[in-house]
């Protein structure tokens, strides 16, 4: 049984996973850094399908359209309701503008392009998922946010007034329109501080987006867990669903869960069309920048999943999903053979 809601620690306020989370060897990060090698970003332009306000001018024919906008923004349309996910258009997902992980490309849709927007979905606090400037500009146009807990706090010390924020915990739901948003579970943790000094005071979530037929899911950053067969049981199934694949490493396999468990994990969730994210933008992990799509593509050969491979700032229709088209070169790569990545605690969990 997965609890009903977030443990947290009484005494420290700290959140908790439900399955306890194996933090990283400081020192076997260390050596990996030094003697793994990959090409780790593109050495020529990413194709990207630049977007401007007139796309959206048109409703999805299907009720549903997703537009990959690189790592983990996604603009989000479900039966007339809009959202925007975990908004970053900065340069550098890092700490500092002057230093940190560098986007391969430009945001395919400019900042003062976006439509309307009915909500700004945020999932958890980290550099990649949450830029300050970004954040503050949307704000200052009056946009709601919804967070999970603990973020309030965080948005008011950026300026963003408290009351455009809504903070939920997970499995409760917020209505936009007719739609339902629903803060989804989710196996990570938090924090934004150099120090570790804030670590897991805010919670991290999903979500899901139910609409009188049509249902997606984001499921924001995870490890595989059980709570994504609750997810399927209670909310699915999904039209489409959009799962984390790059930034693993078998060091820290308890945070984010690779691309074969991302794959299982959407087929627990009953998704329908899997939209595969957070790759492919920065370089954040230990890998080849190319190998989370390689191996996406494989195991979702291998366990019958439809996929979608969309280039950064395409338009995703479920229910006609674009052909699988190879934009990415072609570059060495480990296979999931060669370097699992397998979170801990799952065992014998799916089939």
């Amino acid at each position: 049984m997965t609890p009903e809601r977030p443990l947290r620690d009484p005494r420290s306020g700290r959140f908790r996973n439900a399955l306890p989370v194996r933090q990283p060897n400081p020192f076997a990060v260390l050596r990996a850094l030094f003697t793994e090698r990959f090409v780790t970003a593109p050495e020529q332009p990413v194709p990207i399908e630049r977007r401007a306000r007139a796309d959206f001018a048109v409703a999805p024919a299907h009720g549903v359209r997703v537009t990959w906008l690189g790592h983990a923004t996604l603009l989000i349309e479900v039966e007339g309701v809009r959202v925007l996910t975990d908004p970053v258009w900065a340069e550098r997902a890092s700490i500092s503008q002057a230093f940190g992980p560098r986007r391969f490309f430009p945001p395919p849709l400019a900042l003062d392009a976006l439509p309307a927007l009915d909500a700004v979905l945020l999932t958890h606090d980290h550099y990649d998922h949450l830029d300050k400037a970004t954040i503050r500009t949307l704000a200052s146009r009056g946009l709601p946010f919804i967070a999970p807990t603990g973020m309030t706090a965080l948005l008011a010390g950026w300026g963003v007034p408290e009351a455009q924020v809504t903070e939920r915990s997970w499995w409760e739901q917020v209505q936009l329109q007719h739609v339902t948003v629903t803060l989804t579970p989710a196996r990570h943790f938090s924090g934004r501080s150099a120090l570790f000094t804030d670590r897991d005071r805010r919670l991290w979530c999903g979500y899901a987006l139910t609409g009188r037929e049509r249902r997606v899911y984001y499921a924001g950053d995870s490890s595989l867990a059980p709570e994504f067969a609750v997810v399927g049981e209670r909310l699915g199934p999904f039209d489409i669903s959009m799962f984390e694949i790059g930034a693993y490493s078998h060091l820290w396999r308890d945070v984010h869960m690779g691309p074969e468990q991302a794959v299982r994990a959407h087929r627990m969730s009953r998704g329908g069309l899997m939209l595969p994210i957070h790759w492919g933008t920065f370089d954040l992990a230990l890998h080849g920048w190319t190998e989370p799509a390689e191996r996406v593509m494989a195991a979702a050969e291998r366990e019958g999943v439809s996929l979608a491979m969309p280039r950064p700032g395409a338009m995703v229709d479920p229910l006609l999903p674009p052909p699988l088209e190879r934009w990415w070169p072609t570059l060495p790569w480990r296979s999931a053979e060669e370097y699992p990545v397998v979170s801990s605690g799952v065992e014998g969990l799916f089939p």
